[in-house]
């Protein structure tokens, strides 16, 4: 299985995500803000197949995070969530680096699902 970063500032989607995805046998770190995840992705970035990130986040979105975390490794997979409407319009320029997405609210199954796309 892989190795997946979850970045989510809400303690509780955060804490669901990770034990969805590891009950699907993969290894989940987790960081409570883009800035928390930034740091531990580039302390090893070949570590981390899978980024799960919320748009909306405190310190560095999920955006930019997706960006740096990119120009670290491209190629990365990356699946983005957001709760606001706008949200997802400022990602349109991620997808082509195929970028995923999904619109909160979300079933944790539409995520483990995106999730097992990414990884093919």
């Amino acid at each position: 299985m892989a190795s997946i970063l979850v970045a989510e500032d809400n303690a509780a989607e955060r804490g669901l995500l990770a034990r969805g995805l590891a009950s699907d046998g993969h290894t989940v770190i987790e960081a409570e803000n883009g800035m928390a995840a930034l740091q531990r992705f580039m302390a090893d970035p070949g570590a981390v197949a899978v980024l799960v990130t919320d748009v909306e986040m405190p310190e560095l979105d999920g955006i930019e995070l997706a960006r740096r975390a990119l120009a670290a490794k491209p190629g990365l997979k990356v699946l983005m969530i957001s709760g606001f409407a706008g949200g997802m319009e400022r990602t349109a320029d991620l997808v082509a680096l195929g970028v995923r997405s999904l619109v909160k609210p979300v079933a944790l199954e539409a995520v483990r699902a995106e999730v097992r796309a990414l990884l093919g």
